[in-house]
């Protein structure tokens, strides 16, 4: 039998809290979603003046992230390389912005987030993976 890491709500709060941290360093007003390793979610949080779309958007980054177990910024340079197929892959957005979480190589969930330009989405999403 495996056993693998799983993220605990004390390892979610420290995710959050560093992605909350890069954001409001940074002036952003976005949607921070975690997700477990099946993409279920674990915490959404959309910061003041966030368009409420975002929430959406974030999660289906986190989503793709954990399922696809890469970066969501990966797909959007298939599609933009021509795989324009790939946008029909059902669970999953073409989006900047979701990063899968690592732990031993294995992946425990991932974090997405929405609001911004997508590579400052990305920065916000890395800070937090940061911290496992």
């Amino acid at each position: 039998m495996h056993s693998k890491a799983v993220l605990g709500q004390a390892d979610v709060a420290r995710l959050l809290a560093a992605a909350r941290q890069e954001a409001l360093d940074q002036h952003w007003a976005v949607t921070i979603a975690v997700v477990d390793d099946g993409g279920h979610p674990l915490l959404l949080e959309r910061l003041d003046g966030c368009a409420p779309a975002s929430a959406y958007i974030a999660l289906e980054k986190a989503r793709s992230a954990a399922l696809g177990r890469s970066e969501t910024r990966d797909y959007e340079q298939m599609v933009n390389g021509g795989r324009t197929a790939f946008v029909t892959a059902p669970l999953l957005t073409s989006l900047e912005g979701g990063v899968p979480l690592r732990v031993e190589g294995q992946v425990v969930g991932a974090i997405g987030v929405s609001g911004v330009r997508p590579e400052q989405d990305a920065q916000v999403a890395k800070a937090g993976a940061a911290v496992l």
